[in-house]
């Protein structure tokens, strides 16, 4: 990095645990990035060491598998996860699910799962996506229907992370169609369910690590207990409690690939000759990367301030949907600046600033698209 840089909310703990993840990063998800977009998922291995290292779920209690930390510590995964340019290892969904289970899921559920999920042994998914829907959550049209015992849930979902691999999965579901947001449920489906059906791993722009997959229930029948939380139409305002971590998250990691583009374009262009010089010495050059860098710094800051929120207890979701539409958007400008300075080198895909490039797009989108939390913003105005 071209600084060493320990925001107020970075204790000595952090900073070693920060290492330990940094360290992560350079043995584990860099060497083998390439070779997880090639194979469009990242290894169990993978999922199984960082488990390991309790980067997985580093702030749910010891007692639920966790590392015992605090949102701080989830940060530190966040950004260092931003900053290695992994495409492949969806730590943060594993977090996301995680956290839904904690937070929402009956003290069955958490024990039944989150040990699993914690160690890496168990992969997560959450399925909220339809072919017809994107954001517009309460448009979905998979249906859980409730028969004795059990839960029949039938439809399909698109665009979903850990898709081949998962073991475990959220299903955003309508339990009662006629009751609108209200008749959202969330289901908790073991994918050796029969009736579970995995579709084909989806083609990408960038995120080629990822087994972003669709997924089909075809009579795919659940024990009743796997209703998240135990109650019927909550499902809606569970995702709502949630998503502002979420697009924190997102954030977070904005804020590491910028970092990282910097730090790699400040290296290319003192390496870099045109004309008999490096292209540091060039004053565009100079201009260009004082620009990004007064980005990269505002960012942080913002970044910074949102983790305090969360550490604190105090993020709000207008503050969150912010950082998710500014961040993200800061983080596509920067890159494709930093590209720019790589000329053709920059679209060569060996050049991690490439797939940096590639990888923020879809940044913008998913979390719920930029224009969504735009409109939540406003709406507060």
């Amino acid at each position: 990095m071209l600084k060493p840089y320990k925001p107020a909310w970075m204790t000595e703990d952090l900073v070693q645990f920060n290492d330990s993840v940094r360290r992560f990063s350079k043995e584990y998800l860099e060497p083998n990035d390439i070779k997880w977009r090639q194979e469009k998922m990242a290894s169990r291995d993978a999922w199984r060491k960082a488990g390991e290292l309790g980067i997985i779920l580093p702030d749910v209690p010891d007692t639920y598998g966790g590392s015992g930390g605090t949102p701080a510590h989830a940060a530190v995964v966040f950004w260092e996860l931003g900053y290695s340019g992994n495409s492949g290892l969806a730590l943060g969904l594993n977090h996301i699910v995680g956290h839904y289970i904690l937070n929402c899921g009956t003290e069955e559920q958490k024990q039944r799962w989150l040990p699993g999920i914690a160690s890496g042994e168990i992969v997560a998914a959450i399925a909220m996506t339809e072919p017809g829907t994107g954001s517009d959550l309460q448009a979905v049209r998979t249906r859980a229907e409730r028969r004795g015992d059990s839960y029949v849930i039938n439809g399909a979902k698109t665009f979903i992370t850990n898709g081949q691999l998962c073991d475990v999965v959220i299903v955003v579901a309508k339990t009662d169609p006629a009751l609108g947001a209200k008749g959202i449920s969330l289901i908790i489906v073991d994918t050796n369910t029969p009736g579970f059906q995995r579709g084909k791993v989806l083609e990408k722009l960038g995120m080629e690590g990822q087994d972003t997959s669709e997924m089909f229930f075809d009579d795919c029948t659940v024990p009743a207990d796997c209703l998240l939380g135990g109650h019927e139409g909550r499902g809606f305002y569970q995702l709502m409690e949630q998503l502002p971590f979420e697009r924190a998250q997102l954030a977070i990691q904005a804020s590491g690939a910028m970092t990282r583009a910097l730090d790699l374009t400040v290296d290319y262009v003192k390496e870099r000759h045109a004309f008999g010089k490096p292209l540091i010495d060039f004053q565009n050059t100079r201009f260009v990367l004082a620009d990004v860098k007064a980005t990269v710094t505002a960012t942080r800051a913002f970044t910074d301030m949102v983790v305090q929120q969360w550490i604190d207890g105090t993020l709000d979701p207008v503050t969150a949907s912010m950082a998710k539409f500014w961040c993200t958007e800061r983080q596509c400008e920067v890159i494709d600046r930093c590209l720019q300075l790589f000329g053709g080198y920059g679209y060569m895909k060996e050049y991690p600033i490439a797939r940096l490039y590639a990888d923020a797009r879809v940044q913008r989108i998913y979390g719920g698209a930029n224009e969504i939390q735009r409109e939540l913003v406003g709406r507060q105005l």
